[in-house]
């Protein structure tokens, strides 16, 4: 029975597919029904179940997860409040001579806004409320404004500080420390602010070629919102509020500031704008807040789910089997990871972004952190893998997300060939960062 894991995902994702369920009622159910089967076919003992409560507690004390209520706060209010809507319109007037400007704005609004809007379905939305809508009043065609809006929604998966980039940096110390532990590695280890740095260079580039392919391939059709005038106040919020937002997020990037403190700035700067312009009414207020809870309850809810979920794994062995068939790999440590890489790309066409970092990271990364050691490494390449990911057509995330936005039909083939080159720009940066380990910046000594 120690494959039984493997039993237990499987079933996570054809129930999933099947009923619909939210991720932590699905997470919740197979577990219970296979710690029942376990301890009936006396696989496991129901005391080592036990450990459970103390397990979520020292989980729940984690000071990272404060910043994870704020992050979602920012994310609600940047859905409610007009400042997105601001900064694109202003974006798109600043890059008008590009030929290009509402495309470029758009993708920018999604490297300015993606890594504090909390998820990839967050920014979807976002986006395409914000960008897409007048993307189709300037005559650029749906499949390239639906393919801009994807790439952009998933930019928050690798630019840090993201709420993503945060609990992966928090599952790979976990993960990291229980590989140290279990076959006695001697060395550093990873932490949040490693993840952060060494996704920099990586990001930086994906970032170029993305922004170097919008151009090429909307520069023809500008978009009439590019030639539209802009109110001396919308050029002063807009101008002000991209400065603190760059400067917020490259101070956590840098090690100035905690992400929780950068999330709590962020929050009550945009309560200021609200107030300041007037558009925080009670109502708004009070939506976004409800937002908040549902969202972070649904985040806790899936971690403790998540939790219960690998402590029953655990208990049939099979991260022990899974370290066992790693082991056993021909090719070393490298084709080890791209067999662990292949497995991720395989869960994201079923699971978000927080579901594969509370799920599935911690199965089979300590495995593979037993044999792979460069475990800051294996993190960049983990989500340039998840990125790419969510891109791809029929399946991705974004993807599904988008297409479910749409009032009109989105043509399946004319969306696969407006992705394809911001895919193959993708895989060219996760080519270079297998091929070129320095590009990850790691820290001195």
């Amino acid at each position: 029975m120690d494959s039984a894991g493997l039993w237990m995902l499987a079933s996570v994702a054809a129930l999933m597919m099947a009923t619909g369920l939210p991720a932590w009622l699905v997470l919740v159910a197979v577990a219970s029904g296979f710690a029942a089967l376990g301890v009936l076919l006396d696989e496991f003992s129901l005391r080592f179940l036990a450990i459970l409560p103390s397990r979520l507690l020292g989980l729940l004390e984690s000071d990272l997860l404060q910043a994870l209520p704020l992050y979602v706060f920012m994310g609600a209010l940047l859905n409610r409040l007009p400042l997105a809507d601001i900064l694109f319109r202003g974006g798109a007037r600043a890059l008008s001579r590009t030929g290009a400007g509402a495309p470029l704005a758009g993708l920018g609004l999604g490297i300015l806004l993606a890594p504090m809007n909390g998820s990839v379905g967050s920014s979807v939305a976002l986006l395409s409320r914000t960008v897409q809508p007048r993307l189709d009043a300037g005559g650029v065609p749906l499949p390239r404004a639906a393919a801009l809006v994807c790439v952009a929604s998933t930019l928050g998966v690798v630019v840090p500080p993201s709420l993503v980039l945060i609990l992966l940096g928090d599952a790979m110390l976990r993960a990291h420390t229980e590989a140290t532990n279990a076959v006695g590695l001697v060395g550093r280890i990873i932490n949040t602010q490693d993840v952060f740095r060494g996704a920099l260079i990586p990001a930086a580039i994906l970032l170029g070629l993305c922004i170097v392919l919008a151009w090429r391939a909307n520069r023809s059709t500008p978009a009439a919102v590019a030639r539209t005038k802009l109110p001396a106040s919308d050029w002063i919020a807009g101008t002000l509020a991209a400065a603190v937002i760059v400067t917020l997020l490259g101070s956590v990037t840098l090690g100035y500031l905690y992400a929780v403190e950068a999330a709590a700035s962020g929050g009550v700067l945009l309560a200021l704008f609200g107030l300041g312009t007037r558009t925080l009414t009670r109502e708004v207020l009070a939506a976004a807040l409800r937002d908040t809870l549902a969202v972070s309850g649904a985040l806790f809810a899936l971690l403790i789910a998540a939790t219960t979920f690998t402590l029953v794994l655990r208990a049939y062995g099979t991260d022990r089997w899974i370290a066992a068939m790693l082991g056993q790999l021909p090719g070393g440590a490298e084709a080890r990871l791209v067999v662990v890489l292949g497995a991720l790309l395989l869960c994201a066409f079923v699971l978000d972004a927080f579901e594969m970092i509370f799920v599935v990271i911690p199965v089979v990364m300590p495995p593979l952190l037993t044999v792979f050691p460069d475990a800051t490494r294996a993190a960049v390449l983990t989500l340039l893998v998840l990125q790419s990911s969510f891109l791809v057509p029929p399946l991705g995330y974004a993807v599904l997300m988008v297409r479910q936005q749409q009032a009109r039909p989105l043509p399946t083939r004319e969306l696969v060939g407006a992705l394809l080159p911001y895919l193959g720009a993708q895989l060219l940066v996760l080519g270079l960062v297998a091929a070129f380990p320095g590009l990850i910046w790691r820290p001195a000594g």
